[in-house]
């Protein structure tokens, strides 16, 4: 399988997994034109942080997929397009449910309409373990129950129907790839391993908050998740049905923790954050993947070890510590 001369769009490529996904497209010979929001602070994104080599040979665009016309404009002549761009923040959609809505639920509908009129040959559409809720049973299989627990997993689930009913009511070519938990750099600290590690590695910061270390999770290296994209755009899978992606072991978020502390060398206490815990109804408890559908359809696999993936996500934020790239904003590092 290649992607050398095939046109792609990457909707959300200024986001964490789309960075990566792009810059693999890119090494792989793909024609990129990449979709980041637009802002009034001139800035791609993480996009802005790829080697020159990288961006030199990217269409870089600004726009909003919430924008049926726009969408409809860029999605001309694309042959793969992968649909990363979503709101993702779990604590944020509770206090702003609709537009989770608007941008997770609507913005697919546009991503399908337009792959609809031009006759795109593949949309690869992102989900997330979270539509499985808290496991009724693990390994989670594709086959598990969908449970919308947080107003964020509720517009995914919303919007993985729609990518469904697209494939079966239209014929739309829509692959669906739901990626468990994933890390690495470039992840902001909405998510806990960076906020682990940045906490650990910060001289200003005196202790390790954190809400409850209990859940446990399936996380999958970052570098292994672009992968299961640039597979999932040209294998033989059937269109309209999720296929799982994760590395396939579980680990308690207190592992996950004690591993950084030793990795990093850290000997700062830990102090749980009650701002930080979810409602009581909303936390994930479990979730595991049994990416084995996907994994006999196309031959991928997780590569990464966790201890391999921390020890490159660690490396990353000291080099930012380093080059004096993290600032204080509103209680958070960026």
């Amino acid at each position: 399988m290649s992607y050398n001369g095939k046109k792609v769009l990457v909707t959300g490529a200024d986001g964490f997994i789309g960075s990566h996904l792009t810059e693999a497209l890119v090494c792989n010979g793909a024609d990129v034109t990449a979709l980041a929001l637009y802002n009034s602070f001139d800035s791609h994104g993480w996009l802005d942080d790829l080697p020159d080599s990288i961006r030199s040979r990217l269409k870089l665009v600004r726009g909003d997929v919430r924008d049926s016309a726009f969408l409809n404009r860029i999605m001309r002549g694309q042959t793969v397009v992968f649909h990363l761009a979503a709101l993702i923040a779990i604590p944020y959609s509770y206090a702003a449910a609709q537009s989770y809505v608007e941008t997770n639920i609507l913005g697919t509908v546009n991503v399908l309409e337009a792959a609809r009129q031009w006759e795109t040959e593949r949309v690869v559409h992102t989900s997330t373990s979270e539509v499985y809720g808290t496991a009724l049973t693990m390994p989670i299989r594709e086959t598990h129950p969908l449970h919308g627990q947080s107003p964020y997993s509720a517009s995914k689930i919303g919007a993985d129907m729609m990518a469904e009913s697209y494939a079966k009511s239209f014929d739309v070519p829509v692959v669906i790839l739901r990626p468990f938990n994933t890390y690495g750099p470039r992840q902001s600290e909405r998510a806990i391993v960076p906020t682990i590690i940045r906490q650990a590695l910060d001289p200003n910061c005196p202790a390790i908050m954190v809400g409850d270390t209990s859940p446990i999770r399936d996380l999958t290296f970052v570098e292994d998740t672009a992968a299961a994209f640039l597979t999932a755009g040209l294998a033989g899978l059937e269109f309209g049905h999720a296929y799982n992606a994760g590395s396939q072991r579980a680990v308690t978020i207190s592992d996950v923790l004690d591993l950084v502390l030793e990795m990093s060398g850290s000997k700062k206490p830990v102090h749980r954050d009650e701002n930080r815990l979810r409602p009581q109804n909303s936390e994930v408890r479990a979730l595991l993947a049994d990416s084995s559908r996907f994994e006999s359809e196309t031959g991928w696999r997780a590569q990464t070890s966790l201890r391999d993936g921390l020890e490159r996500t660690i490396a990353w934020w000291r080099a930012r510590f380093s080059e004096g790239r993290v600032r204080r904003e509103k209680g958070y590092m960026t």
